[in-house]
């Protein structure tokens, strides 16, 4: 028998145990294209994408598609609480999208039902899907960004098998639209029993992620959904840095030791910083008003201090005493991958009924269903030019001021940083403790 259903966020995998229920046949078919990557029935038109100056379109983009403060509000307390947990076991490097977790958890509460949905409810912030879905969907509007400049692409996908052993299984046409209306889900048919599926998925990664992310996603053939989620960024500095300033010197690591590096450097004569409890906070703009945002701690202060409560967390990212002055830069360039297991993170949360066999997820499938895992992978570089970063969720079944003070940024110890949209969406949070390591 059947027993799995699996979706991906950053790495999120839903798990079904189908039972025998009445066939509504999938028509489509995957194609395999060495270029353009798997194909499905669904290929989501994307949003438009305009230049960095046509400021009437982007007037009309943010009219067209209103998103409510109490929707960013609950996104930034979703990263908080999820960060809290996850960045407590960081010990070296370590990078999270909270908003490829977001959307891919939203994916799936829309197709939950009772307890499971209410609990799913809870941690993303909303009370009831009607409106997370429309918010979901005005949101991937705004954030979508296609210019000469810049790419910020959010990608979801559902693959599904459709029989096994001769029972039939089918997907409750309203979780399928609100997919492909709100979310911008591709739809592809595929069989779990044959391992190149598997090939197929880590290739639509891939395609989406611009070849940051690869992954070999192992299935099983008692798999009959996934859920994928990636996000894609890449950006310009307003201000470059100029590579002939770019000079090597030591990185401190936590243990003592110290490793050599190509630090980037620039001073800005005034700049907004702030300065909070064992912190200085400052960030650097990039061309689609997206910023990257570098928190140093003081002196014998460690990360995961920084980062030990969602209270902290937002502290360090909108807290601290906000000053204008001098700012003094010197940033290691540094790229790197990482992965985690979400599950543990998300049951801290009071998630539960989700990963339960009694898991309510009927409004996908009449068959049994429950998530039996969530893994996120990530990639990030820095360097001269600007910043690139994805990630790949996977959710299975089964102007200028008066100074004021100065700021030396000079980041040759563990550092936490974040990429932030636009109204403060954290896009990626992250923890550079050894810029050397890949």
């Amino acid at each position: 028998m059947k027993k799995f259903i699996s979706s991906i966020i950053a790495v999120v995998m839903l798990f079904f145990l189908p039972s025998c229920i009445p066939h509504i046949p999938l028509t489509y078919e995957t194609l395999i294209d060495d270029t353009t990557g798997p194909k499905g029935i669904n290929e989501p038109e994307y949003p438009k994408g305009f230049s960095s100056t046509d400021y009437d379109a982007m007037r009309q983009r943010r009219d067209e598609n209103p998103v409510n403060d109490s929707t960013y509000d609950a996104i930034n307390k979703f990263s908080y609480n999820t960060s809290a947990q996850i960045f407590k076991d960081v010990k070296i490097n370590g990078c999270y999208s909270p908003l490829s977790l977001y959307y891919a958890l939203a994916l799936a509460t829309i197709g939950a039902e009772g307890t499971t949905k209410d609990e799913l409810l809870n941690v993303l912030g909303f009370d009831n899907t009607s409106d997370l879905s429309v918010e979901c969907g005005n949101l991937y509007r705004l954030l979508y960004t296609h210019n000469e400049f810049s790419r910020l692409k959010i990608a979801n996908s559902l693959w599904l098998d459709d029989e096994l052993d001769g029972i039939k299984y089918t997907y409750k046409e309203p979780f399928i639209k609100n997919a492909t209306d709100n979310f911008y889900a591709s739809l592809f048919s595929v069989d779990f029993s044959d391992k190149s599926t598997g090939r197929m998925m880590g290739q639509w990664v891939s395609g989406n992620t611009n070849g940051r992310i690869a992954p070999a996603l192992s299935i099983d053939k008692e798999q009959i959904m996934s859920i994928l989620n990636t996000v894609y960024f890449y950006d310009q500095w307003i201000n470059r840095f100029k590579k002939e300033n770019t000079k090597e010197d030591l990185f401190y690591l936590e243990n003592g030791e110290s490793v050599l590096c190509d630090f980037m450097n620039m001073t800005n004569a005034s700049q907004s910083f702030s300065r909070g409890e064992g912190y200085t906070r400052s960030s650097l703009g990039l061309k689609n008003n997206c910023s990257m945002v570098f928190i140093l701690p003081d002196e014998g202060v460690g990360v995961n201090e920084l980062l030990s409560s969602p209270e902290r967390i937002a502290d360090i990212f909108t807290g601290g005493e906000s000053k204008t002055g001098k700012v003094v830069w010197s940033i290691p360039k540094f790229g790197y991958s990482s992965s985690f297991d979400l599950v543990d993170a998300l049951k801290a949360l009071n998630i539960h009924s989700a990963f339960r066999r009694d898991a309510d997820f009927s409004g996908i499938t009449d068959g049994i269903a429950f998530i039996s895992g969530i893994k996120q992978e990530t990639s990030i570089s820095i360097d001269e030019n600007g910043v690139e970063a994805s990630a790949f969720t996977n959710i299975a079944y089964a102007g200028s001021a008066m100074p004021e003070d100065n700021a030396e940024m000079i980041l040759n110890r563990p550092f936490v940083y974040g990429i932030i949209a636009p109204r403060g969406t954290l896009l990626f949070i992250g923890v550079c403790g050894n810029p050397s390591r890949k």
